[in-house]
């Protein structure tokens, strides 16, 4: 409204071009201000896994100009392969792992009456539990009943990908399905094969060779047929980062792109055979940067293949990640599925699977399943997700985000390449001490705090969760020569998971749980921020803890801690109180019989004197939380 009250005809740019435009500098010297001198840099600036900056604030100044005007449906596809929206958005791909073909045809006909529009059928296999497979028949009886012309199965196989393809093309009559019109992704991948369990069932340049004859003869049977999968979760389930993960997608494009034209199969008509898919994490904003990089990533390399519009006609799909998944108090999973999908969804997947909550621990049963159907469906058929096309689109932040991912992949990749190619790097190595060092650095960000996994290393439950499962079956074992150094998918809740296991071992060795004594001096208010968080520190190594509202002098913390029964005890409280009480403290319970006294918080210059008074150990944040725990468990006789 203006002075006069007369709203008639004036815009916000009106309005606005009554102040003086802001400039950087100006928010610099506010931001200076506010966080009192402290450096810019360590304060508000943090970086990816990659080493992308992620700015505090962003600006039209730095956003990026070629994506601008880019729209969806047109080159270079960041923003989709799809003019409109299709349909709900995008097609919900779940997971049967059914161990014969008879529960699996119960479990893939339940998933299609629940909401489930398209199946990935797991193919028992060396190294894999899955579906067992011996025949066409087999399969027919895993697929009966279900629309293949109306909801696509994708067969995922790994080192028996060759066999499970034949058999589903052989099995299209029998289903009364006309073959031209099924929809199915025979998931053929002999590269990411290769590079999870480090050998093929024959040499590499064989198996490729086998593997384009036969996505050529599934081709002309089923023209709608995905034969070749580049599946680059194999990357990130190791430990690979977001930039690692599309640089492998897009040097294993390249390598089948090659194949194909070797077989005289042209680039333009393989990348309509071709099916991508990428993992999709808790990191939402990276997820939907990923998906959006990863489209503009294999434009490119179609264009350079003089087969840029032909890119139009990709599909890439989302997996929810494995190694996000937690064993102990496995409901907060549904939280980290959910925002997979998420980030999947405003990322533009064309189809997505999430994994059952129970996956780390064991089968999933049909709660299991349905919960992690219902998250997409809620998304879908609620939330409305998928009725906007690229909805983070036009954010500074996102299309910054997703320029600087492709520019890094790209890099990366080029540095494959330089290799001599996907399989060259995975022989050399080099692909291999990437991911480790991707997975390590990321090791030591959760154990040092840096970063957090909630109900493992931040807020975990002790005691009984309530979840039972039947464990996994044992899968086939991987035989023949080792040709590369295998990538073994990791979780990120193992090492705490580790140390909860010994604990849980103990105590029923024993019978007696592990516990420290929380020695809280003062009232609740000096020594809340302390006592919570040491609970929940020493809680991630499965070591409870005994607390009250607090202790008002250093005798009454001491007695209290005799009539406990317990061994160890750390003190709590601020640093105020620490000043007064924390020596007497430490002298008392040294007296009262305790073997083992910590403190919680850094010691400062008082460390010496405070070790002289009887304090053993200072636990803070920033240490490595696993190697301290473990060392914690030692001195309280865990092994």
């Amino acid at each position: 409204m203006t002075a006069a009250g007369n709203t008639q005809g004036v815009s916000a740019t009106t309005l606005a071009s009554d102040f003086e435009a802001a400039t950087r500098d100006q928010w610099l010297a506010l931001v200076d201000k506010a966080i009192k001198g402290a450096d810019f840099e360590k304060k508000l600036v943090t970086r990816t896994a990659d080493g992308i900056r992620i700015e505090p604030i962003y600006t039209r100044e730095t956003s990026v100009p070629a994506l601008q005007t880019a729209t969806p449906g047109h080159a270079p596809f960041t923003r989709g392969t799809h003019a409109a929206v299709q349909g709900l958005g995008w097609e919900i791909r779940q997971r049967v792992n059914a161990g014969d073909a008879e529960q699996a045809n119960r479990e893939i006909l339940s998933e299609l009456e629940g909401g489930s529009n398209g199946i990935v059928l797991e193919i028992e296999a060396p190294g894999q539990t899955g579906c067992r497979v011996r025949s066409a028949a087999d399969m027919a009886a895993a697929l009966a009943g279900a629309r293949l012309d109306l909801a696509p199965v994708e067969i995922k196989a790994g080192l028996g990908a060759a066999d499970a393809a034949a058999q589903l093309i052989s099995a299209l009559p029998g289903l009364g399905i006309r073959a031209k019109s099924a929809q199915v992704f025979l998931g053929l991948d002999p590269i990411g094969s290769l590079a999870r369990w480090g050998t093929l069932p024959s040499p590499v340049q064989q198996a490729l060779v086998e593997t384009i004859a036969l996505a050529r003869e599934a081709h002309d049977e089923a023209p709608l047929a995905r034969t070749v999968k580049v599946d680059a979760t194999v990357y990130h389930e190791a430990g690979a980062t977001e930039a690692f993960e599309l640089a492998a997608l897009g040097a294993t494009l390249i390598a089948y792109l090659r194949m194909f034209e070797a077989a005289d199969v042209a680039p333009a008509d393989a990348l309509g055979q071709i099916s991508f898919t990428v993992s999709s994490d808790t990191d939402l904003f990276a997820t939907v940067a990923k998906l959006r990089a990863a489209r503009r990533l294999i434009w490119r390399i179609a264009d350079a293949s003089g087969a840029g519009e032909a890119a139009a006609s990709l599909h890439l799909s989302a997996s929810s990640s494995f190694r996000m998944l937690a064993r102990r108090d496995p409901w907060t999973n549904m939280l980290r599925s959910t925002l997979s999908c998420a980030g999947a969804v405003l990322g533009g997947a064309d189809a997505i699977a999430v994994l059952p909550f129970t996956a780390a621990l064991g089968e999933a049963d049909d709660f299991a399943r349905r919960t992690a159907r219902n998250i997409q469906i809620v998304l879908q058929e609620e939330s409305w997700l998928g009725r906007v096309l690229d909805p983070m689109g036009g954010s500074w932040y996102i299309e910054a985000l997703t320029n600087e991912m492709a520019k890094t992949a790209w890099a990366l990749m080029q540095e494959i390449e330089g290799k001599g190619g996907i399989i060259s790097a995975l022989d050399q190595g080099f692909v291999q001490d990437k991911v480790a060092a991707d997975a390590a650095a990321r090791a030591k960000a959760i154990a040092t705090g840096r970063a957090a996994l909630t109900g493992v290393s931040a807020f975990p439950l002790l005691g009984d969760d309530g979840v039972k499962v039947k464990p996994s079956r044992a899968a086939p074992p991987v035989t023949g020569e080792q040709m590369v150094r295998p990538l073994a998918p990791h979780r990120l809740a193992e090492p705490f998971e580790a140390l909860r296991d010994a604990a849980d071992a103990f105590t029923a060795k024993t019978g007696q749980e592990p516990r420290v004594f929380l020695a809280s001096l003062g009232p609740v208010i000096e020594h809340t921020a302390r006592s919570t968080w040491i609970k929940n520190y020493l809680a991630a190594g499965g070591i409870g803890s005994l607390t009250t509202d607090g202790y008002a002098s250093a005798d009454e913390a001491a007695a209290a801690f005799k009539a406990s029964c317990a061994t160890a005890a750390c003190i709590c409280s601020s640093d105020a109180l620490y000043a007064e009480h924390a020596e007497a403290t430490a002298q008392a319970l040294k007296q009262s019989g305790a073997k083992l006294v910590l403190m919680a918080g850094r010691p400062g210059e008082r460390e010496a004197a405070l070790k002289a008074a009887g304090v053993d150990q200072f636990l803070f944040a920033g240490a490595d939380a696993v190697a301290t725990l473990k060392g914690l468990q030692e001195k309280l006789g865990i092994s």
